[in-house]
């Protein structure tokens, strides 16, 4: 996930282009230019709606309020100054999952079992996105992790197999990590055992995804419900989101 002062970086990598071709008056300008030295502005001019500012930044174009605060970026609005996307949030408070329609008993439980924070994941053993994300959660410390298999077999065809062989296993999540961070293939021996020795709950979770319009994977449920579709890069990032920060 990319943080607003990721999103300045790379604009400031992009070369400056000629000088402003504003048509605004040029107090504003300096007004907005001055909230917002790093990004290099091309040119600043009016917009069809009232208060509202096109920036112009290499060959992409924002949008800002007077005071420079706000930007509009691919239709999602950014705090500046709380460093914070403010749609993601109303996205999130908007869709919020009831914790307690989660049916827990059928995730692999993993992380800091006696821990008071929790989070969900919906997981697919071959999406590479999900790999990353648990190759993450080994840095996150005091946390419980409720991991729900959801293989997405119109894209990975071999994920509905190793889904089930994890399952299956005498250890859960450890099986989980040998398939997603190692490389083990689910092979027919194991997939034959684990069809014989249980039945997954695979069916079940695809329905709770599919009630709760989780389409993709990864997707994680904070303990209060919000919910982020992909995953942070980093643990710190993955801890800060957990403690709505």
């Amino acid at each position: 996930m990319r943080t607003l002062l990721f999103i300045i970086t790379m604009m400031l990598s992009m070369p400056a282009m000629a000088a402003d071709n504003s048509v605004i008056d040029s107090k504003t300008a300096e007004q907005i230019r001055k909230a917002l030295p790093m990004v290099p502005i091309v040119a600043i001019k009016t917009s069809p709606i009232a208060g509202l500012y096109e920036l112009q930044v290499r060959n992409q174009i924002l949008y800002t309020d007077v005071s420079g605060r706000y930007l509009i970026r691919g239709g999602q609005i950014l705090d500046m100054v709380e460093q914070k996307n403010i749609t993601q949030q109303r996205l999130e408070d908007i869709n919020r999952v009831e914790w307690s329609s989660l049916p827990l008993k059928k995730a692999i439980v993993s992380g800091d079992k006696h821990a008071k924070k929790s989070i969900a994941i919906f997981t697919d053993p071959d999406c590479p996105y999900c790999k990353g994300l648990e190759k993450t959660l080994k840095e996150v410390k005091g946390v419980k992790v409720y991991t729900f298999l959801y293989p997405l077999a119109q894209l990975h065809p071999k994920a509905r197999k190793k889904s089930e062989v994890i399952w299956c296993s005498k250890n859960q999540h450890k099986m989980l990590q040998k398939v997603m961070l190692d490389g083990h293939m689910g092979d027919e021996e194991s997939y034959n055992a684990a069809k014989v020795s249980c039945t997954s709950p695979i069916d079940d979770i695809a329905a709770v995804a599919q009630k709760l319009n989780i389409h993709g994977t990864p997707a994680i449920i904070a303990g209060d419900g919000r919910l982020m579709s992909g995953a942070p890069r980093t643990a710190e990032a993955l801890i800060n989101w957990i403690d709505n920060k």
